[in-house]
């Protein structure tokens, strides 16, 4: 009966490393702990980011808000990228406008505008060019760096699942030759 455990073990942790690979839920074989909750602004805060808060002109900035209902698109305007809207994302209103290429320094507000009549803003600083404090590879152009996106560039990206993939598919054959290897061994 022990084989029959291990087995059972070995075909839930193999389940748990490949569902990422294929989207799905991984199989819980035993009670886990709880895990931390990502940081979620209340419902009733109405706000709205820039980032980064200084930028050339032509480059993108992240806009992220917040409605009281989160759930339909807002508008956010403002002169250095015009008017907007921002979309629900995980519980969030997001959108990554460009920076009119044609925007002359100086600091622009940015007005977020609720559906239900909320507002907020923050400002905006826009620099010619050479002239932000940190070099240009830190602001993105085509996008925010936020991993296998458009700014992740020439590399090995592409082979990151296919190897993950085989990997997997080896270990698995390789703990189910010992799993065999063992119950063999077990018998008299």
């Amino acid at each position: 009966m022990g084989s029959v455990r291990g087995r059972a073990a070995l075909l839930a942790a193999m389940v748990a490393c490949a569902a990422p690979l294929f989207g799905a839920a991984a199989v819980q074989a035993a009670p886990r702990a709880a895990e931390p909750v990502p940081e979620q602004q209340p419902a009733d805060v109405v706000f709205v980011e820039v980032t980064p808060s200084t930028v050339e002109p032509g480059y993108l900035v992240g806009i992220r808000a917040s409605c009281r209902d989160n759930s339909v698109p807002a508008i956010v305007a403002s002169d250095a990228f015009g008017k907007i809207q921002v979309q629900p994302q995980r519980g969030l209103l997001t959108a990554s406008p460009m920076v009119n290429e044609r925007t002359r320094p100086g600091n622009y507000r940015v007005k977020l505008e609720c559906p239900s009549g909320e507002t907020a803003s923050t400002m905006l600083q826009v620099v010619k060019q050479g002239q932000h404090t940190r070099p240009p590879s830190h602001f993105p152009s085509r996008g925010p760096a936020t991993g296998f996106g458009g700014t992740a560039g020439p590399g090995l990206g592409g082979l990151l699942v296919p190897v993950g993939l085989a990997l997997t598919v080896v270990g698995a054959g390789l703990g189910v030759a010992a799993s065999r290897r063992n119950s063999g061994a077990a018998r008299p």
